[in-house]
């Protein structure tokens, strides 16, 4: 029977053989240890489908997780389960799922999104601009290469975006000054990296193996938004950069947010929110809205049909009627009483 480390290998070698991405990598390796720790450090084959519902009440009860993140807890033990340890209990543990509840996503209004992109300057603001103005997710921004702009054609390529799916979306005509002066100073930082024996990125998949050593320096392949450091990468001993962490974008929007003085939560992904959101009040069809944020399913985009109908935007309430209103006191405030 393997060892709890040597079990994490056997994880690593299906995810890579499976093409999940390294979050989803990051996240089942997590969830693995942690199950075995909370049974006191015996082997999963030793467990089963009653040792699983014990860990997901444990993380349900005594830490008061989300259910989303308990969903992701049970599909990482049935990852390990099936792939694994081949051991055939998912048709035991697929009624384990949490219901999760149904919330709808959080707007800004357009004055909102540019007070909030006002108090922010430089790259964050850059990359904001783009989840509001293209509709991207976090990552799918920080993960932009320079090859992926198109700015004869107005369009923006996201590559593997979540569930390793490509799409179109479009680049902003107002976004396209900033866009190319930020690349042309990112361009003479590359070049200075070049001369300094670095100027490489990762490049995904077999790509390396593909294309060469030469393609990870060439600036097709160039982050659109580079870290500020390099580091030396373990597997071949170059000097590379990085993409920029999420979490700078995550804090700079955070405190523009606060600065703006905007009454609600706001994160990342409400720039999101708010770009479907507009395009809807703008006219635009469900199918181009979903095809644009890569929503798998129409049922995903119709939750900012239902945000359409909050408030004044949607159905009219009773008191606010034409004719035959009435006052909140009882009287008749309009027609004949």
């Amino acid at each position: 029977m393997p060892a709890p480390q040597t079990l994490l290998m056997v994880l690593h070698d299906r995810i890579v053989a499976k093409h999940y991405s390294a979050r989803t990598e990051e996240a089942y390796r997590h969830w693995v240890r942690r199950f075995i720790r909370h049974h006191g450090m015996r082997h999963p084959r030793e467990l089963g489908p009653s040792d699983v519902q014990s860990f997901l009440t444990h993380l349900a009860r005594d830490v008061a997780v989300s259910a989303s993140t308990q969903n992701q807890a049970l599909a990482a033990l049935l990852f390990l389960y099936r792939e694994v340890l081949r051991v055939p209990m998912s048709a035991s543990m697929n009624h384990m799922h949490a219901k999760r509840p149904r919330r709808l996503p959080n707007v800004l209004a357009h004055g909102d999104v540019v007070r909030v992109l006002e108090q922010m300057h430089g790259m964050p603001r850059l990359m904001a601009s783009l989840l509001f103005g293209s509709g991207l997710r976090l990552l799918e921004c920080c993960c932009l290469r320079v090859k992926d702009l198109d700015f004869a054609r107005r369009e923006l390529r996201v590559r593997a975006g979540k569930g390793q799916k490509d799409r179109v979306t479009m680049l902003p005509a107002g976004l396209l000054p900033p866009l190319r002066a930020h690349l042309q100073a990112m361009m003479c930082r590359h070049e200075r990296d070049l001369a300094d024996g670095a100027g490489a990125v990762e490049l995904p998949g077999a790509l390396r193996v593909k294309l060469g050593a030469s393609a990870a320096r060439s600036w097709a392949w160039q982050w659109v938004f580079p870290a500020a450091t390099t580091y030396l990468s373990r597997e071949c001993e170059e000097r590379r950069r990085h993409h920029v962490d999420p979490t700078v974008l995550q804090r700079a929007v955070k405190t523009a947010a606060g600065l703006a003085r905007v009454n609600q939560r706001v994160s990342c992904h409400t720039l999101r929110h708010s770009f479907a959101t507009h395009l809807l009040e703008t006219g635009y069809d469900i199918r181009t809205v979903q095809e644009l944020l890569g929503h798998s399913d129409v049922r995903t985009t119709m939750l900012y049909t239902h945000v359409l109908n909050r408030g004044g935007f949607g159905v009219r309430s009773p008191l606010d009627a034409p004719s035959g209103a009435v006052g909140l006191g009882g009287e008749r405030v309009l027609g004949q009483g």
